[in-house]
């Protein structure tokens, strides 16, 4: 289960060595603003990054602190710190994360983690396309020689301030390290990569031409086992942290495996990926590290590399390990801009051009979802627009399910291509008094609100005294439908008309029973066959062309 692929050695070297380069800065970054301290971020990125790569279900996959994870993390913090008497406080956020890491693993062992698997292609895509439009945008301060903001919308808002200060030293070197990056000779990349070449370039130019903004000091030493603590005045606050970590992380998570299987064309396994995932949170929480999950702009950063298997993934988090340990002098010399070069490339690389491209070509509604979740991605959250993006799919999804079902619901001529001699005999003799409603496949709450106006639409129009309601294509039946069958029943029984039923499962006549949703039918109105429920109808025209009334006779059978 945990042998490692050593197939693409040289690649995952390389991925990982890049990715462990650019996620320094943003472990740093978010371990600064979950307000637990830098180091936190770097622990968070090692334990995480290395046990959920050792044990997880994504090759390729790069875990660290991420924006989600941060927020909450950081919102515990401040309502720790708003409860007068609470001791140790530091200690419950690690408990916290501790127990985000246990739910996960949990949720593995559950299989919970199939059903991300439902999130729809123009959702990934917006998805992708907002990560990559959120990566350029945060570079735009330091490509300008100045500190980038936490949001995307702050680093809008300060841009003409940015512009109006540049820094043209920063301004060329992160250009030339972007043009390094994008032009790269293919024949060399085998031996280096495209981005790490240009890492190195732009640091090595950095030392020459000097005064532009640089990583600067960079914590280091070992981590300290810290125990879990439960305090009764703070628990229900550390409970529900670890129920939003560990959900939030799971979503981040596989929602990144999703991305990494569209750019390697593999399939990761989502419920080893949340077992690998928790494994990692749980550890952090004992060693002082902030909470971590898949991350898209450096699994990305590893994949455009070179990194294919686990390994890179491991790599990543022993580069920062060794940053951390004694390399901290060296890294400190990255510049800004630099950096900020890179992930510009990296941000167009994962923007999902051949989608933009023939979008227009395909239908609007996915051409829309993917601009909607595009546009949260940028401008609120991930968990937002894919949150969104899920329900906005779901619900098209069945209204075009409920728009198919009932326009399958077909009147008299509708049973004849599949009739017996004798059905069409009997559609032929009762002429407009019978109306067959021929229902196809599982009826859904999505149709059952029209199946309701479009048999009173028949009633109100047609001459019809008896309809057969045909279930022999329906293997179940959902609530909403079942009393959309009990509208249309009522509305038959209240003009004069008589409703039977045939051909139903145990499965749909026990939901109709449950619900007495058949109160309003006729006792002898259900039947083995459709053809016994047509020779039924047409007994009863005839009685009533005879004089005799509808009611009356369906009254008399029921008896």
């Amino acid at each position: 289960m945990f042998k490692l692929d050593l197939s693409n050695l040289k690649g995952d070297l390389f991925g990982g060595l890049t990715a462990g380069v650019v996620a320094l800065p943003l472990a740093l970054a978010m371990g600064v603003a979950s307000g637990l301290g830098p180091i936190s971020g770097l622990y968070g990125a090692i334990i995480v990054g290395f046990l959920a790569s050792f044990f997880g279900g994504t090759g390729a996959q790069i875990t660290g602190p991420t924006g989600p994870m941060t927020v909450v993390v950081a919102g515990l913090v401040a309502s720790l710190a708003s409860i007068p008497g609470i001791q140790g406080e530091t200690a419950l956020i690690f408990t916290a994360i501790f127990l985000a890491g246990i739910i996960q693993v949990i949720m593995g062992f559950l299989k919970l983690g199939e059903f991300i698997r439902l999130v729809p292609y123009p959702v990934i895509s917006g998805f992708m396309s907002g990560i990559g439009g959120i990566i350029i945008i945060l570079q735009i301060g330091p490509l300008l020689g100045h500190p980038s903001p936490a949001g995307t919308v702050d680093a809008l808002l300060n841009a003409p301030a940015a512009m109006a200060a540049i820094n043209p030293m920063a301004l060329v070197l992160g250009i030339m390290t972007l043009v390094i990056a994008l032009k790269w000779p293919k024949k060399l990349a085998p031996y280096i990569p495209g981005p790490l070449a240009a890492l190195i370039i732009g640091t090595l130019v950095s030392l020459v031409i000097g005064t532009v903004p640089i990583l600067g000091e960079v914590p280091s030493g070992l981590p300290i086992f810290t125990l879990p603590i439960f305090n009764g005045d703070a628990i229900y606050l550390v409970l529900e942290a670890a129920f939003v970590l560990a959900l939030l992380g799971a979503i981040d998570s596989l929602l990144t495996s999703l991305v990494a299987d569209n750019m390697t064309r593999t399939r990761h396994d989502s419920n080893r990926e949340l077992i690998g995932q928790g494994i990692g949170n749980a550890v952090a929480g004992l060693f002082g590290g902030t909470a971590s999950a898949g991350a898209t702009m450096r699994t990305v950063v590893n994949i455009r590399t070179g990194g294919k298997t686990r390994l890179s993934g491991m790599i990543h988090a022993l580069i920062l390990l060794a940053i951390v340990l004694g390399l901290s002098p060296l890294a400190a010399q990255i510049p800004n801009a630099v950096l900020g070069g890179i992930l510009v490339k990296v941000g167009l690389d994962i923007i999902d051009w051949s989608y933009l491209k023939n979008a227009h070509r395909g239908p609007r509604w996915d051409l829309g979802l993917m601009v909607i979740v595009f546009g949260l991605t940028v401008f609120v959250d991930l968990i937002s627009a894919v949150a969104v993006g899920v329900v906005l799919a779901s619900i098209y999804f069945v209204h075009q399910v409920a728009k198919e079902q009932i326009e399958r619901v077909r009147a008299i001529h509708s049973v004849r291509h599949n009739a017996s001699p004798r059905e069409i005999e009997i559609l032929d003799e009762a002429e407009n008094n019978l109306i067959v409603f021929d229902f196809s496949g599982p009826m859904s709450f999505g149709a059952a609100a029209d199946l309701g106006h479009h048999a009173r639409s028949i009633l109100s129009t047609g001459g019809a005294k008896v309809l057969v309601l045909d279930f022999e294509r329906v293997p179940r039946l959902d609530v909403s439908s079942a009393l959309a069958i009990e509208t249309v029943a009522r509305d038959a029984n209240a003009s004069g008309r008589i409703v039977y039923l045939c051909a139903m499962s145990p499965e749909v006549l026990s939901v109709l029973e449950s619900l007495e949703a058949d109160e309003h039918l006729p006792q002898s109105g259900h039947f083995e066959t459709r053809e016994q429920a047509l020779e039924a109808a047409l007994k009863l025209i005839k009685n009533d062309q005879n004089g005799e009334s509808i009611l009356n006779t369906a009254n008399t059978s029921a008896a």
